[in-house]
């Protein structure tokens, strides 16, 4: 043992210890309209069936269709690390006649995670609080079209500010290699053009590594998924099968499945948890605090309006900072009393 050395750079190892032991949860939402391949893209990102009793619905109830939240909830373990991974589904989502506010179950759905959340926080047993905050929304995109339908756009600039949102051009073996670059570009011009912000997978400009920029360039993930196991020279491999080949799912010259796989499960699922939790959370966690604020609510003073507008003026306020100033007063007069006896003795 080296004695010249404190050891506090076993922390790290002291931590991960604690982390591996406790286990991990982390909480997946997908989001598209119906025959876009979510089912089957995430039963081969974790080899899990999450929908073994999903229900085909007829068209015809389809016409007045709402939107449901569907969460399933598995334990995954892979070489002692224990991951409690939750999916949930939204069937119904984009399959009406008419769509409008058909995001609105979705953000009651976030929001009701995030204030539970904020209940157990503030509660008596803080130790053992389960975390079901949504950290990634994948939404998944048409590649019919020739972009982003106006539904894709309310929906991202309703939900941008609350959930980490990953755009996924679905079912991308229908495109050429040329009109997935057209799409991809077309996709991220608009959402650039609509002022908004999705996850773009950047940790750290000096530190990320050419791995990572490949995965942030490569932002819409255009994906293929399939359970099919083909024989491919020799090698069995999962893909698509057509006259003319077969598209595999973890070729990555072939889609970008391996790429979206890396980015939610081995590089970024802990950046994605920590946006959530720093930035998502805390804003939601502010505004509930502000509005059940006595002062911003307006029980001993005035009206909300009123505290907005003056932009943090007002007798109110001003009556808290005489307040706080006197309490430093009678302090800084305290300790000059204990110093002066001290000096005397």
């Amino acid at each position: 043992m080296d004695t010249s050395q404190l050891g506090f750079h076993n922390l790290p190892f002291l931590a991960h210890r604690k982390s591996v032991k406790k286990g991990f949860e982390f909480t997946l939402m997908v989001v598209g309209e119906s025959g876009l391949g979510k089912s089957t893209l995430l039963q081969s990102l974790f080899l899990t069936n999450f929908f073994s009793n999903k229900d085909i619905i007829p068209a015809g109830e389809r016409i007045k269709q709402t939107v449901n939240i569907e969460a399933t909830t598995v334990d995954i373990e892979e070489k002692g690390v224990k991951l409690r991974l939750t999916v949930v589904d939204t069937p119904g989502f984009g399959d009406a006649v008419d769509n409008a506010q058909s995001w609105q179950p979705i953000i009651d759905y976030i929001n009701e995670k995030y204030d539970q959340y904020l209940r157990d926080e503030s509660g008596l047993n803080r130790r053992n609080i389960e975390d079901h905050r949504v950290h990634c929304c994948l939404y998944f995109v048409n590649p019919c079209g020739h972009g982003l339908k106006p539904l894709d756009i309310a929906f991202m600039k309703q939900l941008h500010h609350l959930v980490n949102i990953v755009p996924v051009i679905a079912k991308a073996d229908t495109l050429t290699p040329t009109e997935v670059r057209t799409l991809k570009t077309r996709i991220l011009s608009e959402i650039m053009e609509n002022g908004i912000h999705i996850y773009t997978g950047q940790i750290d400009e000096e530190e990320d590594s050419d791995e990572i920029k490949e995965l942030r360039d490569a932002i819409p993930f255009a994906v293929v998924a399939s359970n099919s196991v083909f024989e491919v020279n020799g090698k069995r491999v999962r893909g698509r099968l057509y006259p003319w080949g077969v598209v595999e799912v973890e070729n990555k010259d072939h889609c970008d499945f391996v790429k979206l796989r890396n980015m939610l499960i081995r590089t970024h699922m802990q950046d994605l948890k920590d946006y959530t939790q720093d930035s998502h959370y805390e804003n939601f966690r502010k505004s509930k605090l502000l509005a059940s604020s006595p002062i911003i609510a307006g029980s001993e003073g005035p009206d909300l309006g009123a505290v907005v507008n003056i932009g943090g003026g007002g007798d109110v306020l001003r009556k808290k900072d005489m307040e706080l100033e006197e309490m430093r007063r009678m302090m800084a007069l305290l300790q000059a009393q204990l110093n002066a006896k001290q000096d005397h003795v």
